[in-house]
């Protein structure tokens, strides 16, 4: 072997040396735990340490893709330096992570604990393009790589400063998907036509029933529909209440922000399986499984905020209590309409 290849392949040898440590290090901050209590924790101090330290992974990145973009490959010697350096980054962003407490919200924890994650996958996957990429070289690869660790490192300036933030985050975007999904099908409704609604009774034999909506179909969408609504408006009502009421700053409001944000995160998908049930041809069995797995669902929302007394006060009972007897209302009017004899 040549001296030439040698030290590309002792190169080699650092940088997957260090791959390694950075996927350890990943798999820590991905599955380990963090602070139980404050102690002396303040959230100031943690939010610029933690973007320090973030910054610094980010040059770090920088100065691996130069140094491998272009001949003359680092020496042995500072190929090693270099791999310290980034390691030494890659450490002090895992150690800040973990001086963020549970005490604090897990929401807000996950939150940064994913962004941190996606951080370090992001350089591993650059030091990877580089260990098969030839050495001395920029791909497209690389730079689009490089870039990833730049994108996911920006993406700290956006997090949420605290665990009530966090929660609003939630919510936020849950409403805007149960929105679209009751879009969808109000649209799908106004454009559905039953060629044959004009003539014929709706147990009388027709075409395809596959392809549109009769009018019993139509009456138990309604229903459903009227669930829907409900969750949209359980969702805003709670998010109002958060914005205006809610408090992070005490372990204990902190998680009933993180028991609300529990049950409001499987709402989306609840009424995603029911509307997909409701279109051409209608599954009534799935239909009314499906209504009141989310009917349940949402009692359980509104119980929780119920029982969360520091952003539900006597005026928030008022629409709780509605919310309440509305979804009632909704089921038993779906199941009725489901029924053998309806």
């Amino acid at each position: 072997m040549s001296a030439a290849d040698t030290a590309t392949e002792n190169v080699c040898v650092t940088l997957r040396n260090l791959l390694n440590s950075v996927q350890c290090v990943t798999g820590r901050v991905r599955d380990g735990e963090c602070n139980e209590s404050d102690g002396d924790f303040n959230l100031s101090n943690f939010w610029d340490t933690l973007n320090q330290a973030v910054k610094a992974v980010s040059q770090e990145a920088t100065k691996v893709s130069l140094a491998f973009s272009k001949p003359p490959l680092p020496s042995q010697q500072d190929g090693e330096r270099l791999a310290d350096s980034v390691l030494k980054s890659v450490l002090s962003l895992s150690t800040v992570y973990y001086w963020l407490p549970k005490s604090r919200g897990v929401s807000l924890r996950q939150q940064v604990r994913d962004a941190t994650v996606q951080v370090l996958e992001g350089l591993t996957q650059l030091l990877e393009v580089i260990l098969s990429s030839p050495l001395q070289s920029l791909t497209q690869e690389q730079l689009m790589s490089t870039g990833g660790v730049w994108s996911a490192c920006d993406r700290f300036i956006r997090l949420p400063e605290d665990n009530k933030a966090a929660a609003l985050l939630v919510l936020t975007a849950q409403g805007g998907i149960v929105k679209d999904a009751i879009d969808e099908l109000e649209q799908a409704l106004s454009e559905a036509h039953d060629p044959f609604g004009d003539v014929l009774d709706d147990e009388e034999p027709r075409g395809n029933r596959d392809t549109y909506w009769s009018e019993r179909d139509r009456r138990v969408v309604a229903a459903c529909r009227g669930m829907m609504t409900a969750a949209a408006a359980c969702l805003r009502k709670t998010t109002a209440a958060v914005r205006a009421r809610g408090d992070a700053d005490a372990p204990e409001r902190a998680a009933q922000l993180d028991d609300l944000v529990d049950g409001v995160k499987e709402i989306s998908p609840r009424v995603d399986d029911l509307a997909l049930c409701l279109y051409p041809p209608v599954d009534y069995d799935a239909v009314e499984n499906d209504v009141s797995k989310l009917a349940a669902l949402l009692k359980k929302v509104l119980s929780i905020t119920r029982r969360s007394s520091h952003f539900c006060g006597e005026a928030e009972l008022t629409w709780v209590q509605f919310l309440e007897g509305a979804v009632d209302h909704n089921l038993q009017k779906a199941k009725n309409l489901i029924g053998p004899d309806s």
